[in-house]
């Protein structure tokens, strides 16, 4: 199980769209290819843009297809987070039907 902290990454307004890809391909994908289960922990992550976490998992989605999901844990997201999580997933979920 890989587990990464964003607030170590991004600070408490996660904004920079290059800090998501570099977690998505130097951390995320290399767990997701291990067939490891990833925790992507928002403790302390106020709040977060939509082209951050489009940054983080979009390319997931279209790589892995939605099924991916089942193996990356959003944990302690606040109800700001949790909206933009959703609409990005949404919006890609869409793409792919």
């Amino acid at each position: 199980m890989t587990r990464i902290e964003i607030r170590a990454h991004a600070g408490v307004f996660a904004e920079n769209k290059d800090t998501a890809r570099d977690l998505r391909l130097n951390k995320i994908i290399p767990a997701l290819e291990k067939k490891e289960e990833v925790i992507l922990n928002f403790t302390g992550v106020d709040a977060t843009t939509q082209s951050f976490i489009h940054a983080l998992i979009s390319d997931l989605l279209r790589k892995y297809g939605s099924d991916v999901l089942d193996r990356i844990e959003f944990k302690s997201c606040n109800d700001t987070v949790k909206k933009i999580i959703t609409i990005v997933v949404d919006y890609m979920q869409e793409g792919t039907d």
